[in-house]
């Protein structure tokens, strides 16, 4: 009896321990999980010390009649009745040219928000991901279903790195660092995010909104000079402008929106690069100051994780397939990729609703659905050349759009 006693009380004092260091925890770690990024003037978009959409903040309501923290729960714990996806998605990896030609431009999709474009001699790599979890933990989180389009050994020289913003799934640490170990690329962002990479020893040129730069100054050319390239391989001939979007930013959680978020337009010789990074529709203002840098040779264009509950069309983080058509026709985009879906489990809808929705979505607003195509993971396309986009007849299944999952 006296044994059990013990025991009883050694467990109520362990509980009792536990409950203050969740106590603890509760109040220490947000302020230990918290980073300061950035530090600068106050903007139209920064208040001093935290970024905001100027257009409207992010809000993830829960669906309805379900509390916000039963929703969440029910998501982590994958009880939320989401449609199934697939274990894994047979991919066949491509092996791309070590350049385009000098006026050529061709994309492959390596999967999630991850594109291998190159154009006039320059190889660019956007959001790249070649790790199996987008996650701070793995193996928890969200696995990737489908392998890498490339290997990551048959990847060209890359000169170029575009990243959007700071989530796992954007920014991925090991593959940067691979990334930098093997060809020192350039790499561009916006505000705050190049010190999360300078702490891991990858250096990084961070923009704001409405910035630009040369990839002469990138290269560490006088910001102004004039290329003259003997050899078009990897010719610095070219030039970045960071551009808003609609999104947020974080890697803990108490870190939000210490770190800016952005699209962005390069300009080669070959033609102008729209990549969308991550975003929600906010004001859907962000296309049209994309297209006045000129016209759009490619867009990339984010059409998954906008799903949530059954029916839902968007969120304000994500557009969906129908304000993806909208985005394409707003930029003026003469070929546009769709990606952003298909790899990484983030949300309620099906493996292979956005590409479904999209076909549909391009129907109701009358775009040629080849200038829009879903590719397969490790897919490559030799983009044609900038010319108009043909207006087609409108034809609008909203039933079969609602019908999807």
């Amino acid at each position: 009896m006296d044994r059990l006693v013990t025991i009883v009380r050694g467990a109520g004092i362990a509980l009792l321990f536990l409950v203050i260091a969740l106590c603890l925890a509760i109040t220490i770690l947000p302020p230990f999980l918290d980073r300061i990024y950035y530090d600068g003037p106050v903007s139209r978009h920064y208040d001093g010390a935290h970024f905001f959409n100027p257009d409207g903040e992010i809000d993830t309501p829960a669906p309805p009649g379900v509390s916000r923290s039963t929703f969440i729960t029910r998501t982590l714990l994958g009880d939320d009745d989401r449609p199934a996806w697939p274990e894994a998605v047979a991919v066949k990896p491509s092996r791309p040219a070590p350049f385009a030609a000098p006026r050529g431009m061709t994309a492959t999709w390596v999967g999630h928000a991850t594109v291998l474009v190159q154009a006039a001699g320059l190889n660019i790599l956007t959001d790249p991901i070649w790790s199996d979890y987008a996650s701070p933990f793995p193996p928890l989180g969200p696995r990737r279903v489908a392998q890498p389009g490339i290997r990551f050994d048959d990847l060209p020289k890359i000169d170029l790195v575009l990243i959007s913003h700071n989530h796992y799934d954007h920014m991925d640490l090991p593959t940067l660092k691979r990334l930098w170990a093997r060809d020192r690329p350039r790499i561009v962002t916006s505000l705050g995010n190049d010190t999360i990479l300078k702490d891991q020893g990858i250096p990084a040129t961070a923009l704001d909104w409405g910035q630009s730069v040369s990839g002469a100054a990138l290269n560490g050319l006088a910001p102004q000079a004039v290329i003259q390239c003997g050899n078009y391989e990897h010719c610095p001939d070219y030039r970045v402008h960071v551009t808003r979007n609609h999104h947020w930013g974080s890697r803990w959680g108490s870190d939000r929106n210490r770190a800016l978020w952005s699209s962005f337009v390069i300009e080669t010789r070959a033609g102008n690069i729209f990549f969308a990074g991550d975003t929600g529709a906010g004001d859907m203002g962000w296309p049209i100051e994309a297209r006045r840098y000129g016209p759009i040779r490619l867009a990339l264009i984010p059409i998954g994780a906008f799903r949530f509950w059954k029916g839902q069309m968007q969120s304000d983080a994500h557009i969906g397939p129908l304000q993806a058509a909208e985005v394409f026709k707003r930029l003026g985009a003469s070929t546009a990729i769709p990606i952003h879906w298909g790899t990484f489990r983030l949300s309620y809808e099906g493996w292979n609703t956005p590409p479904r929705m999209l076909q549909l979505a391009l129907g109701c607003a009358g775009i040629p659905a080849d200038r829009f195509a879903p590719l397969r993971i490790g897919q490559a396309r030799p983009i044609p050349t900038i010319s108009p986009v043909p207006s087609v007849p409108r034809r609008c299944d909203e039933r079969a759009i609602r019908a999807l999952e």
